[in-house]
């Protein structure tokens, strides 16, 4: 009988704008998913009166930024001068290429008020031929989504396209991104023909070819075999993937590209100003010593 989890990666804790998540990618044991290089669930939490998410400008190269909520509200601003609240099941799609500023911030009245705050933050790894694009700002409301209902599992096609259904949102990769709410005894199935495959729990648990995965783990499948997820309990997953880049990707801080030098130069620029600024958000996240 094949294995059909290749790697399994318990999330490990984070700081990230005040707020403690959990992150599975990049991790030791697989950097990549396809073209998603960062993985990161914030939440559940609530958050008291005065406080929230405060993420001051900062820059990425390389990437597209990916954020989701399942719950609370994010303001996204960015040097484009995009300003975009993100309600829940709303698609946030930051194309940075060669250079983009953002923040991530709440609303002051929602910052005074307190809240619930749940929700993920991905990265896309930009092809080579793609990294240095123009940057770009995409917005799609949650009414725009398509969902499936089938067999126990809702499932909402985010990016890409999932058992013959595609999502409108505009991408630069050969990707796939879905949230699915299964049932008990749910069974989601996911074709080898998606390239890389990966699921995430963030609430309740998963049989995987007899394997149990848990909340906050992400199973990476066995590539070129036929998969089925099927739900213990009644369940919140999120799958992704896609066709591999050409090549690997190196990392620093918030910069991702096939090129050390291209990450050192953007290094140099931020510390020198020379990114853009974001309308209307004055602030900024120093370069790390480290």
């Amino acid at each position: 009988m094949t294995d059909l989890i290749d790697v399994l990666i318990p999330s490990r804790k984070s700081d990230v704008g005040g707020f403690t998540v959990r992150r599975t990618l990049p991790n030791a044991k697989r950097r990549m998913v396809g073209p998603f290089t960062f993985f990161d669930h914030m939440g559940p939490a609530v958050v008291a009166p005065g406080q929230d998410l405060d993420v001051p400008p900062h820059p990425h190269i390389g990437i597209a930024t990916v954020t989701y909520l399942f719950d609370g509200e994010v303001v996204h601003r960015d040097s484009l001068g995009s300003l975009q609240k993100i309600a829940p099941g709303d698609i946030n799609w930051m194309t940075a290429g060669r250079g983009i500023v953002h923040s991530e911030r709440a609303d002051p009245t929602r910052r005074a008020q307190g809240g619930p705050i749940h929700g993920l933050q991905l990265w896309v790894a930009l092809p080579r031929e793609h990294e240095e694009v123009a940057p770009a700002f995409d917005h799609y409301p949650k009414a725009a989504l398509p969902v499936v209902n089938q067999g126990g599992v809702r499932l909402t096609v985010l990016a890409g396209e999932i058992g013959g259904v595609r999502s409108p949102v505009r991408t630069l990769s050969d990707l796939f991104y879905g949230h699915a709410e299964l049932d008990g005894g749910g069974t989601l199935p996911l074709s080898p023909a998606l390239g890389e495959r990966a699921v995430y729990v963030v609430e309740g648990s998963l049989d995987v070819g007899g394997q149990q995965v848990d909340a906050g783990t992400m199973a990476v499948l066995t590539e070129g075999v036929p998969v089925e997820v099927d739900a213990a309990t009644s369940s919140r997953v999120m799958v992704l993937g896609g066709v591999p880049l050409e090549g690997p990707r190196h990392m620093w801080w918030n910069f991702v590209s096939s090129s050390k030098a291209r990450i050192e130069q953007a290094k140099a620029d931020w510390e020198a100003g020379r990114f853009p600024s974001v309308p209307g958000d004055d602030d900024s996240i120093p370069l790390p010593k480290r």
